[in-house]
């Protein structure tokens, strides 16, 4: 992951579908074999949004880069479909372990039915699921993260920089996943300051219908919420968050991003003068950290949560405005103790 505070210490059809994995990345002899456990390479099945999402699956990408530079062998990074169903999930899952990929990553928890079923038929092959932990077999990671907690941190944040005591959140989709995102940013407002409020709003119910993956509902979203009075604006909406952060640039209020350190991504650079922070989580380390954990022959299994801790989630601090600012940053470390120490309890709901 990129760099962060002190305190984050962070196809439809098998045709179709092998056609698009041979236009994929990673190497080019994609002979099949039977999942021996004897690694070709990382491979990645992405979530809605897809690369280039500025967030969460740009995040995994830089992982598997990481795993397949350093242990010099292939990688594979497969989109999604629109419209997609499990079964094409599970095609797809089986297309690259059949290919002899090790491990696999659904990027997701849409792919948790996907992953469950083709870890059966391929016990030597490590699977990895991120943002799920309802799967309990011998051959898969649950990767997860209390994002929280640093949701907490942004909400402390927001409320020490708004001058308008209004602050907005704006959540990709009402899933439960996101309400953990909105929960600890709402008792970091509240715990900091009571009278500064805090206006939600989710982008959609469900994510086939684009929560993830549609900036201009977001900035709608956003400009809303600045005409409601909202001088910051936490997002956890994946690609949709572009259009937060374009929205809050334009009206010259502060953004604060998710996942990734988003003030330094070039896709971002025209607004990142209106990017305070990011709250972000390691799914970079929690890929590579799989792939390092097969390559070393004792492969991760079960539920992998990853904390404020464990430095598995945090703040970005390259905006030098956040970084600088020595009353937030005292509040913060002070706020990242409680948490750690257990005196403060972040709410998950």
């Amino acid at each position: 992951m990129r760099r962060v505070s002190r305190i984050a210490v962070a196809g439809v059809a098998t045709a179709t579908l092998t056609a698009a994995l041979a236009a994929c990345g990673g190497t080019s002899n994609d002979a099949a074999d039977s999942g021996d456990g004897k690694s070709k390479g990382i491979a990645l099945a992405y979530d809605v949004g897809g690369k280039g999402d500025q967030s969460f699956n740009d995040a995994a990408t830089r992982g598997m880069e990481k795993a397949a530079s350093e242990f010099k062998y292939g990688s594979k990074a497969v989109e999604p479909t629109d419209g997609e169903s499990d079964a094409d999930k599970v095609q797809r899952l089986q297309t690259l372990a059949k290919a002899g990929y090790n491990p696999v990553i659904g990027v997701g928890y849409a792919y948790a039915p996907a992953v469950a079923e083709v870890a059966d038929k391929f016990p030597k092959t490590t699977f990895g699921i991120v943002d799920d932990e309802t799967i309990d077999k011998k051959n898969v990671a649950d990767m997860v993260f209390h994002e929280e907690q640093s949701s907490y941190l942004a909400g402390v944040t927001a409320a020490l920089t708004t001058k308008s005591k209004t602050v907005g959140f704006v959540g990709g989709v009402d899933i439960p996943l996101i309400h953990k995102f909105e929960a600890g940013y709402k008792q970091g407002v509240a715990d900091t300051n009571p009278k500064v409020k805090v206006v939600s709003q989710f982008l959609t119910e469900k994510a086939e219908d684009g929560g993830f993956a549609s900036p201009d509902k977001g900035k709608t979203a956003a400009e809303g919420q600045i005409e409601d009075g909202a001088d910051v604006v936490y997002h956890a909406a994946g690609l949709s968050g572009q259009g937060v952060i374009e929205a809050a640039s334009a009206a010259k209020v502060w953004a604060i991003g998710v996942d990734s350190d988003q003030y330094s991504q070039d896709a971002l650079k025209a607004y990142k003068q209106y990017i305070l922070t990011s709250a972000t989580k390691d799914v970079e380390g929690a890929v590579y950290n799989l792939a390092k954990s097969v390559q070393d022959g004792k492969p991760e299994t079960g539920v992998v949560r990853a904390s404020l801790k464990t430095g598995g989630v945090g703040l970005a601090d390259s905006n030098p405005d956040f970084k600088g600012n020595a009353k937030l940053q005292a509040a913060l470390e002070k706020a990242t103790t409680g948490i750690n120490d257990g005196t403060i309890k972040v709410k998950t709901s």
